[in-house]
């Protein structure tokens, strides 16, 4: 044996794998949470015949994102958001970090009693509502980040930003 941890542990992995339960791939690999499809667009703009002419120099510009050629849109509301954190807060938060806020997010939105509070209060009175929600979210999604999990626990500040930030988005749009 060249390292003798390394067999002892081969050892105790292959006793393990005996011992848990067989499950298949697809029972434990579920991502429909995990991952979010930001943008698509299918749109045929133009049909047509290109006639080149001889003898002249032209010069083609090339396209960008999706065959277009034209400048980026301004960022998601989400990325403005996590912007203002890292400059406020002095965070690292990328745009990685967006999803977790756009999945706690849409699990809110989705949530019955917070549409039916949004629909009959004012968002003084919806707060309430929300925050319980709120931190059920976050405690359940808390293995996803743990960085920002702790950052909204941990420091007041922060978490009350977020969760004014959350709750003035979500009621706007419950209530359009």
């Amino acid at each position: 044996f060249i390292d003798v941890d390394f067999e002892k542990f081969y050892a105790y992995a292959k006793l393990l794998q005996t011992r848990l339960p067989k499950r298949e791939l697809s029972e434990s690999l579920h991502l429909d949470d995990e991952l979010a499809l930001e943008y698509y667009r299918l749109q045929k703009i133009k049909e047509g015949a290109i006639v080149l002419q001889k003898g002249e120099n032209g010069e083609l510009s090339g396209t960008s994102e999706a065959g277009l050629k034209r400048e980026k849109d301004e960022e998601a509301l989400l990325s403005e958001i996590i912007n203002v954190l890292n400059e406020r807060f002095g965070t690292d938060f990328e745009e990685a970090d967006k999803l977790f806020f756009e999945q706690i997010e849409a699990e809110l939105m989705d949530d019955e009693t917070l549409q039916s509070q949004a629909k009959v209060n004012k968002i003084d009175t919806f707060k309430y509502a929300f925050n319980d929600k709120f931190i059920d979210k976050l405690i359940s999604r808390m293995d996803q980040n743990q960085e920002i999990f702790e950052k909204i626990l941990e420091d007041k500040e922060f978490g009350d930003f977020i969760k004014q930030l959350m709750m003035t988005r979500i009621y706007k749009k419950l209530n359009v």
